[in-house]
């Protein structure tokens, strides 16, 4: 899926979902990036999620690393820890 602008936006299939349960989508990244930002996110007092990557269906040249390598990237989310819903 692209925004307005014809980025890729990286969401995770859940992402409606999570987002009624308070979690807020931050970037999309593969480590060793994914780690510092929990290590970072958490201690900021943030609960942390990764999430799998919404594959691009309209763009399947976009994708095909992707659905080779489904755990390659993943999509931040974050929310405060007392935002237990």
């Amino acid at each position: 899926m692209t925004t307005s602008g014809g980025e890729m936006e990286q969401k995770s299939p859940r992402d409606k979902e999570l987002q009624d349960q308070g979690w807020t989508r931050k970037f999309a990244a593969a480590e060793p990036r994914l780690s510092e930002a929990r290590e970072g996110y958490e201690e900021l007092g943030f609960e942390v999620l990764f999430e799998p990557l919404d594959l691009c269906p309209e763009d399947p040249a976009c994708t095909a690393c992707l659905a080779e390598h489904p755990d390659l990237i993943k999509v931040i989310y974050t929310r405060p820890k007392d935002n237990i819903s």
